[in-house]
């Protein structure tokens, strides 16, 4: 209920820009909500808060599954790195049969609940580490905005990668950064993706989906 409570009252309830059938919470500045978070947690050094924002690749991702419905009609669904749900709502909207949507984040996972009511959908949602561990089966692996750092990145390449050889199919939204792994994914959508100037370097972002090969 905190973390409910302390979302409810520092962000606003807004359209999505790309896709705009979708209404989320969201921060209108970065630097503010990550102190608010600090002080509402009273410690230093909290995790940047990813689910108070809509990414590029994330916008990408939902985008992409609205648009290709048949991908999640009737399939189980991880949004896996969920941050505000985005990939997982439009999931349910295109008509998954179930989606669950892991953040470490606690306050991400109170995002996701607050989100989905938003948009009268319903899924599920974890902070378990499941990069840990094997992937469980789902038909089709969502991972938007989730190479930015190396470590991160490796991890997350490795559980895709087992997912797929598990026959679950694997999309990615993902801008091109820092540490994406391009050689082991194709394209097979790009968007020009209205983004936050506090968060990117530009207003519009070309972002891709890619399916893991």
């Amino acid at each position: 209920m905190r973390h409910a409570q302390f979302i409810k009252a520092n962000t606003r309830l807004l359209p999505v820009p790309l896709v705009p059938e979708v209404r989320l919470h969201l921060a209108e500045e970065s630097l503010a909500i990550w102190r608010q978070t600090e002080e509402e947690l009273g410690r230093m050094n909290v995790p940047p808060p990813w689910w108070a924002f809509a990414w590029a690749g994330g916008q990408a991702l939902a985008r992409y599954v609205l648009d290709n419905r048949a991908l999640a009609a009737g399939r189980s669904v991880l949004d896996l790195g969920a941050g505000s749900g985005l990939a997982g709502i439009a999931a349910v909207k295109a008509g998954a049969a179930r989606v669950l949507a892991v953040d470490t984040d606690p306050f991400a996972v109170a995002a996701i609940a607050l989100n989905a009511a938003a948009n009268d959908v319903a899924m599920e949602a974890t902070a378990d580490d499941i990069l840990a561990g094997g992937p469980s089966l789902f038909d089709l692996v969502l991972v938007g905005d989730l190479f930015y750092e190396r470590t991160l990145a490796e991890r997350v390449l490795a559980f895709v990668q087992a997912a797929r050889s598990q026959g679950a199919a694997v999309l990615v939204g993902d801008p091109r950064r820092s540490y994406f792994p391009k050689e082991s994914f194709t394209e097979v959508a790009e968007y020009s993706v209205p983004v936050t100037r506090d968060l990117e370097d530009m207003e519009i972002k070309r972002t891709a989906v890619w399916r893991l090969a």
